[in-house]
């Protein structure tokens, strides 16, 4: 079988969700391929992107997924005879297709809140804003492949709720990266008081960071860390908001220091009002590292009893959830929890799902 896994979503500075899913699962295809008796080819649109994928694979170069080429796509890939093509994303062209086609759409959460990623082109953004005003767009693109792929079994449960495909859906669950491997050797995660609370994620008013800031009047002892990049607007509201309480703005925080923040005696905390998968969370709990998270179903499914659930809307019960942390025995048996959860959550079992998946498309 010849798979084109569609790997253009990868970034070369810092990685996004779908960007890491992208990563982590072209890893993870690759090792399991041989089983598969499948050939992988890797689309990329930038040469650095041949970094982030496996040493010895085969790449294709064609435009960038922003491009106005990209609903021709298939009719450029014909001429290379994919059996099937995998993409993590579902907007790649279907028009004209020789081949089966895997489409991705990771959650419903643009549909409940419109604003699309700054990164992206004005006219891109545009296009954003007019395709989740309704369903039917999404309908028609997901009907145009032979699969869908989501990330998560709260999102396949979304799509039914609101008939969002007739296409078989299969979940082809993201798991998280191993920060342990970027600590430093013999550094280890620390099992003292929790001391640091490590946010990861954006600024987005749904993440609804002011109620973490909030908490922190109560939580004198500790430091609340925000690792992402924001805007000095944005940073000027939550300090004005902290109130003299001890929150330290990041801006933007490599892997490695990711990491070491988690170990530093930290438990990872988020009040997000909603949420696609919840990637830092899956990733504190493969770190052996406590959760205090907003009480939703996807914070359910990922976490298990690894984390301490509570309203997002209330500073007090975030700061009660935080200190019950270093009452005795509680860390222990969060991390113990989250530890045994996570592990149903790994790479190489993805990678299989994908390739069973396209196995079978064949087959048809």
């Amino acid at each position: 079988m010849r798979l084109f896994f569609d790997a253009r979503y990868i970034r070369t500075d810092f990685h996004d969700g779908i960007s890491r899913y992208s990563a982590e699962l072209a890893q993870a295809v690759a090792d399991a391929a041989s089983a598969y008796r499948t050939e992988v080819t890797y689309l990329i649109h930038d040469d650095r992107q041949r970094a982030f994928l496996p040493a010895d694979a085969i790449t294709l170069t064609i435009h960038a997924p922003t491009s106005v080429k990209e609903p021709f796509s298939s009719l450029l890939l014909n001429r290379h005879r994919p059996d099937v093509l995998f993409s993590p994303m579902q907007t790649i062209g279907s028009a004209g297709r020789r081949f089966r086609l895997v489409l991705t759409l990771h959650d419903t959460i643009y549909y409940r809140h419109r604003t699309p990623p700054r990164a992206l082109p004005w006219y891109v953004r545009v296009g954003w804003r007019l395709f989740h005003l309704s369903y039917w767009p999404q309908r028609w693109t997901l009907n145009a492949a032979d699969l869908v792929a989501t990330v998560s079994e709260t999102s396949a449960r979304q799509f039914a709720r609101v008939r969002l495909t007739k296409r078989p859906v299969v979940v082809i669950p993201n798991a998280p990266q191993r920060l342990a491997e970027l600590l430093p050797d013999g550094a280890v995660v620390g099992s003292g008081p929790v001391r640091n609370l490590v946010y990861m994620g954006s600024f987005m008013p749904y993440k609804n960071v002011e109620t973490l800031v909030a908490a922190m009047r109560e939580l004198p002892d500790h430091t609340l860390h925000l690792l992402s990049r924001i805007t000095p607007e944005r940073r000027a509201e939550l300090a004005a908001l902290a109130g003299g309480a001890s929150v330290v703005f990041h801006d933007g925080v490599t892997d490695a220091a990711y990491a070491a923040l988690l170990a530093d005696d930290a438990a990872l905390v988020t009040t997000s009002l909603d949420e696609g998968y919840g990637l830092p969370v899956a990733e504190a709990l493969e770190l052996g590292v406590p959760a205090v998270v907003t009480d939703m179903e996807i914070f359910r499914e990922v976490a298990g009893d690894g984390a301490l659930y509570v309203d997002p809307l209330d500073p007090e019960a975030v700061a009660r959830a935080v200190r019950s942390l270093d009452e005795p025995g509680m860390r222990g048996r969060l991390v113990e929890a989250g530890t045994r959860h996570i592990r149903s959550f790994e790479w190489a079992r993805s990678a299989k799902i994908l390739l069973a998946a396209a196995t079978d498309l064949t087959r048809r």
